[in-house]
C-alpha cells in the first residue's frame, strides 16, 4: 500500500500541521505502508503537474494550516489543478484523509472545504480531523492527542485496505447536474502533457507572444479594413460629380451598417465627399449599404429609390432632386 500527503502549508518550524504528518507517517510506515511526501510549496512552479503523482498511491492526504482564512494558496491552486488537470478516473477509487490545523481559527472550515473538492472531483472522502493549537509545545507534550493523531492514521489504512464504502453524498449530485469540467476532451495522458505544458514557464511565455503577434497581426487587418470602408463610395462619387452652375447644397446619408455617415458637400464646381457628421444639411437620407450599392452602379436612380421608399429622406425636395443631376450614375 502507497500513501501520498500533500501538505499545503508554508514549512514553517512550529507549524503543527508538521508535528501530525511526523506521527501519522510513523503509524503508517508501522503497518508497512509506503508513504511519500509532498511539500506544495516546494513545487510551486509545477503545481499543475503534481495531480499525476496519484499514479501509483491507493490513498492520500491533504494536510494545511489555517494561519489566517481558510486552507492557504497553495492547497487551493493544488486542488485547481486536479479538477482541471487530474485524471478522474484514477481519482474516483482513491481515498483521502484531510488534517487541517489552525493556529487562528477556521479549522473545521478547512476540513469541510477539502472533503467537499475531494467529492466534487469524485473520489472517496475518509474520516479527517482537525484541532486548534495555541501552543506547540503544549499540544506534543499531550499524550491524549497523540492517541488521536495515531488512531486516525490507524482508521485510513483501515478504510483503504478494507475498501470501506461511502454513503451518496448530495455533492455528486450536484457535480452531474452543475457542474462541468472544462471540454477537451483529453485523454489522461493528453491531460498530463497539458499540464506540463502550462507548468513550463518558458512554454507559457512563447505562447503569449504567439497570441501578442497574432492579436498585433489581427488588429493591422482590422485597421486595413476600416480604412478601406471609410473609402467606400468616395471614388465612385467623385468620379460622377458634374457641377451645376449656381448651385451649392450639403447632403448627408446614413448608411446602414457604416459606423459615421457619408457627407457630399457641393458649392458650385466644388465638391467634398467624405465620411464625418455634419449638422447643417440641406437633405438628410436614409438607406442601406445594398441600395447604395445599386444607386452607384446605375441599376436604380436617386429619385426612384426615393420613390419605391428604399431611400428615406428629408429636407429640401428641390435639392433632392438634383443628386441625379450632379452624380450620373445611369
Amino acid at each position: 500500500m502507497k500513501i501520498n500527503i500533500y501538505y499545503g502549508g508554508r514549512g514553517l518550524l512550529d507549524d503543527p500541521t508538521l508535528y501530525v504528518l511526523d506521527k501519522m507517517e510513523d503509524v503508517l510506515k508501522e503497518l508497512r505502508v509506503t508513504v511519500e511526501r509532498y511539500k506544495i510549496y516546494e513545487h510551486k512552479n509545477e503545481i499543475s503537474t503534481l495531480p499525476h503523482t496519484f499514479k501509483d498511491a491507493d490513498g492520500i492526504i491533504l494536510a494545511a494550516t489555517v494561519e489566517w482564512l481558510g486552507i492557504g494558496g497553495y492547497m487551493q491552486q493544488f486542488l485547481d489543478a486536479c479538477w482541471l488537470y487530474g485524471d478522474k478516473e484514477r481519482m474516483s477509487s482513491m481515498y483521502m484523509q484531510p488534517i487541517v490545523m489552525s493556529t487562528t481559527c477556521g479549522e473545521r472550515e478547512g476540513v469541510v472545504t477539502l472533503e467537499n473538492a475531494w467529492v466534487f472531483l469524485g473520489g472517496q472522502p475518509c474520516s479527517g480531523f482537525c484541532g486548534y493549537v495555541e501552543d506547540l509545545v503544549t499540544f506534543e507534550m499531550n499524550k491524549e492527542y497523540t492517541k488521536i493523531i495515531e488512531k486516525k492514521a490507524e482508521d485510513l489504512y483501515r478504510s483503504i485496505s478494507q475498501k470501506i464504502k461511502c454513503l451518496p453524498s448530495s455533492n455528486q449530485a450536484v457535480k452531474q447536474t452543475v457542474l462541468r469540467t472544462p471540454s477537451l476532451d483529453l485523454t489522461p495522458q493528453e491531460s498530463e502533457q497539458l499540464s506540463k505544458y502550462v507548468s513550463d514557464d518558458s512554454y507559457v511565455k512563447k505562447q503569449k507572444e504567439d497570441i501578442e503577434e497574432l492579436t498585433s497581426m489581427f488588429k493591422d487587418l482590422m485597421g486595413k479594413s476600416s480604412e478601406a470602408e471609410d473609402k467606400m463610395y468616395i471614388k465612385e462619387f467623385e468620379s460622377r460629380f458634374t457641377p451645376q452652375e449656381g448651385f451649392s447644397a450639403k447632403y448627408l446619408f446614413m448608411i446602414e451598417g457604416k459606423k459615421q455617415p457619408l457627407l457630399l458637400d457641393v458649392k458650385e464646381d466644388e465638391f467634398v465627399c467624405c465620411y464625418g457628421s455634419e449638422e447643417n444639411v440641406d437633405v438628410y437620407a436614409k438607406l442601406t449599404s445594398d441600395v447604395m450599392d445599386s444607386i452607384v452602379n446605375g441599376r436604380i436612380t436617386f429619385q426612384r429609390a426615393f420613390m419605391t421608399g428604399s431611400m428615406t429622406a428629408k429636407g429640401n425636395f428641390k435639392t433632392l432632386r438634383m443628386l441625379d443631376s450632379l452624380f450620373s450614375f445611369v
